[in-house]
């Protein structure tokens, strides 16, 4: 088996990558925000009445992002925006429940055998094996709880290593509840930072 580490100028620019991911995420985060919070002052209008469709959608939007393989999607830019507005618990409740259950793409894939991974994933994916492997669910939770793109390997992990569906989802689901309230209390923030720097 071929375990040659890849080069230090392909790690390095994997990490470049993901710093501009992140970088692009909080941008358009603070996006959203701003054009929320400045839609409510231009006319007079209250979005935290329609906090029930929010949520909803908040739900959706995470539910999609994350049924995505390998595929960047902007849940977490979104999860911050929403929050700015409406109630940070329910918006992480929701969106960590979305988030959760979009991963069973992954899982199921995982499970029935789909070759999806492809070579330049196929490090992390062993990694992400022996993890399973040595701490069972907790690897999980632990993946779960930070925003990388690649969760995916250990949906996929899960599957193939035919952990349970109900393991995965829970230990899914609380590595991502804890984000998601991390991420939406910090999004609550944004409205006072906003109206601090502009008047």
């Amino acid at each position: 088996m071929d375990t040659e580490k890849p080069a230090p100028s392909a790690r390095r620019s994997k990490w470049i990558k993901e710093i501009l991911l992140l970088a692009g995420m909080l941008a358009l985060s603070a996006g959203i925000a701003f054009a929320l919070y400045r839609f409510q002052d231009a006319y007079t209008v209250s979005l935290r009445s329609y906090g029930w469709l929010a949520y909803l959608i908040v739900f959706a939007v995470s539910l999609l992002s994350s049924s995505t393989i390998f595929i960047p999607a902007p849940g977490l830019a979104f999860v911050l925006a929403a929050a700015t507005v409406w109630d940070p618990a329910l918006v992480a409740v929701a969106a960590s429940a979305g988030d959760a259950i979009g991963e069973f793409t992954s899982y199921w894939a995982g499970y029935v055998g789909e070759k999806i991974i492809v070579d330049e994933h196929l490090p992390a994916y062993q990694r992400a094996v022996a993890w399973m492997n040595k701490y069972g669910a907790w690897a999980i939770f632990g993946v779960a709880f930070i925003p990388i793109v690649l969760f995916d390997l250990v949906g996929l992990a899960a599957g193939a290593l035919k952990i349970k569906w109900w393991q995965f989802f829970l230990a899914t689901w609380g590595g991502k509840l804890l984000r998601a309230f991390l991420v939406a209390y910090a999004g609550h923030s944004i409205p006072l930072l906003i109206s601090t720097s502009f008047p």
